[in-house]
């Protein structure tokens, strides 16, 4: 009999656990993995399987295809009856196929089932947890629940992911997981990472789905890898840490109509006294003495410390409206161009956004506090440019 190989983030299948939770993105195996492991499972082994997902209009909307293409490819076909609504195996074991929207009694009524595998788990509703949770309960039964998230608020998420279930056991699956990857899918992957990073977050990272109108920098941003010029001005900025609020230094620099962030430092809980560290870390091959860092006006003894460690440090200009003035410059740019390395920035400005009214999802005028220190460094770095509305031209800024 072939040998049927199943990438080595799926072990903990092996483990004690009523749920086994594999949530990722796109290309990450999950399914493919899945069904290879109950057919061969459904081999050693006399099991009824479940295969469920909300909405099953028909068989070839379920799993059925794929384990039946499996069970071709490693030609065990001898060892299975593939019936029209069913598999067998030659053990007495079997997969059947239900939809749980508009067949939900159907599955109540299912008794004896030992593995219940569902699909596109974001996709289930609380009722039909509610219904199926309790009807498999075999001794020793098992759910295995496979899905890309979506929102927060679906009940696969909120059940397993942001409420441990003391019985589960759960596992991010992406694409870097799964060795079969294949190069049509990697070249697709790497377009939409440098076309929309947010999108390819969701489809390829399994993020949560989390753009909206509501969000500041919304097609404003692109990650990629860029070369930094050795001929161009540099702006850096610094927001300080109060309380939880992060330490963070940032370098950028215009080019054409563009605005790049090739460096940052980002830390919680940092000493005043390693700060200066930070800043020659973001400098490193300048010389500190010689550019100017901007800094949060707030901290008037930082920056007289910073000044006396030899740090060509100043306080950023503030005026009424300044935040919102900084946040039209930096949409003004045709682009904000952020190097992949730059983590911290990549997430801020991915999250940076505007309040919306509960009541009504309107959006309003009012940008959360929140996701903006990376920023409020850029901001605070540009500031003299914004505080003169300096236009954005070809070569840099008039």
């Amino acid at each position: 009999m072939t040998n049927i190989h199943i990438p080595p983030i799926f072990k903990s299948l092996s483990e004690d656990a009523r749920y086994f939770i594999y949530y990722g993105g796109r290309g990450s195996g999950k399914s493919h993995s899945i069904a290879r492991y109950l057919v061969c499972l459904a081999l050693a082994q006399k099991l009824k399987i479940l295969c469920t997902r909300e909405l099953q209009n028909s068989i070839a909307e379920s799993v059925y295809v794929l384990l039946k293409n499996i069970i071709i490819e490693y030609n065990l076909y001898p060892y299975f009856y593939i019936k029209l609504n069913s598999i067998e195996c030659v053990n007495g074991s079997i997969f059947i196929f239900k939809g749980l929207a508009h067949n939900i009694e159907s599955v109540k009524s299912t008794e004896g089932v030992d593995i219940c595998w569902i699909e596109e788990a974001d996709k289930v509703h609380q009722n039909s947890w509610d219904i199926l949770i309790p009807t498999i309960r075999k001794p020793n039964s098992k759910f295995i629940v496979t899905f890309n998230p979506t929102h927060d608020d679906d009940p696969v998420y909120k059940m397993f992911i942001l409420n441990h279930h003391e019985k589960s056991i759960t596992q991010k699956v992406n694409w870097s997981d799964n060795p079969y990857f294949p190069d049509v899918l990697k070249g697709e992957m790497e377009a939409m990472k440098q076309s929309d990073y947010d999108r390819y977050l969701h489809v390829w990272e399994g993020e949560l789905r989390t753009i909206s109108d509501a969000q500041v920098f919304k097609n404003k941003y692109v990650v990629k890898e860029f070369e930094t010029p050795k001929d161009i001005t540099f702006y850096h900025g610094m927001d300080f840490g109060f309380a939880k609020d992060p330490t963070t230094v940032i370098r950028c620099f215009i080019r054409g109509k563009s605005l790049f962030i090739d460096r940052e430092e980002y830390g919680h809980h940092v000493e005043i006294k390693d700060i200066p560290a930070m800043v020659r870390n973001i400098m490193v091959g300048t010389d500190s003495y010689l550019w100017q860092i901007k800094a949060d006006a707030a901290r008037p003894e930082t920056i007289s410390y910073l000044k006396n460690m030899g740090i060509n440090c100043v306080a950023a200009s503030k005026w009424a409206g300044s935040i919102e003035d900084g946040i039209e410059y930096m949409k003004s740019f045709q682009q904000i161009v952020i190097h992949p390395k730059c983590t911290h920035s990549i997430e801020e400005f991915r999250r940076y956004s505007y309040k919306i009214d509960k009541r009504t999802n309107d959006i309003l005028p009012i940008v959360v506090d929140d996701y903006n220190h990376i920023i409020d460094s850029v901001r605070y770095s540009l500031s003299d440019l914004i505080k003169r509305k300096a236009t954005i031209y070809d070569d840099g800024v008039l």
